[in-house]
């Protein structure tokens, strides 16, 4: 599957409320690169939407500019991660340490490194994915699950998982500026050759107007307000 085909519809891989960031609704490629089939992924995090300033943290912004966030103060920190699909897991990386603090300077400077530095013919992708997970839903769709918790991963080596089972946890491992899910649909488990592939969210509910509302066959913008519950 490429950019000229349909885009792969999959269940959402979180439950309750999230943000998206970083989205191919917004721009394509997402992260500003096609390399390591990035052209379609996502980021997703959780916001306190009852702050004027939608916060990702529960410290006071002055804390978190001057000597970041504790990561059990980060909300999506931990937050399990679920199979979209049915699949056999293909890789799994684990045991990578956090920095235990959430600190915009620090983890700015290490995401602008790697993003000038990494070379993914050359280098192992523990040093930019930290733990992560990779699942395979075909011959030619595989998925990534990326920055998870250090020792959360609930996966081994192929495991046949059956959609909805729990996979890890969010994290901030590797090069990640926040802790928050880093998810990528690909058509190969080849990071350094893979290409992007888009996807859909089967189902799931955006805040409009006051009111949650179902949307299916989508994906939500950097805006939006989205939750999902099963």
């Amino acid at each position: 599957m490429h950019n000229n085909q349909k885009p792969l519809v999959i269940e959402f891989p979180l439950r309750g409320e999230w943000n998206a960031p970083t989205t191919p609704a917004m721009k394509v490629p997402s992260h500003g690169t096609n390399r390591m089939g990035l052209r379609y992924a996502f980021d997703f995090l959780k916001l306190n939407w009852n702050h004027s300033l939608k916060l990702s943290y529960d410290v006071s912004i002055l804390r978190y500019l001057l000597l970041g966030a504790p990561l059990r103060k980060c909300y999506c920190w931990g937050e399990k991660i679920y199979a979209p699909c049915d699949g056999e897991v293909v890789f799994v990386e684990d045991g990578n340490r956090e920095r235990r603090i959430a600190h915009w300077l620090v983890d700015s400077f290490i995401g602008l490194k790697n993003s000038l530095f990494f070379n993914e013919r050359k280098h192992n992708f523990n040093k930019i994915a930290g733990n992560y997970v990779i699942l395979k839903c075909s011959d030619s769709v595989y998925m990534a699950f990326v920055h998870l918790q250090t020792n959360s991963v609930k996966v081994c080596l192929h495991d046949k998982l059956e959609k909805g089972t729990p996979i890890g946890n969010v994290g901030h491992s590797g090069n990640s500026t926040f802790p928050h899910l880093h998810f990528q649909v690909m058509d190969s488990d080849d990071i350094a050759n893979s290409r992007g592939i888009p996807c859909l969210f089967e189902e799931y509910e955006i805040y409009r107007n006051g009111e949650w509302e179902t949307v299916y066959n989508s994906i939500p913008s950097a805006t939006d307000r989205i939750r999902f519950k099963k």
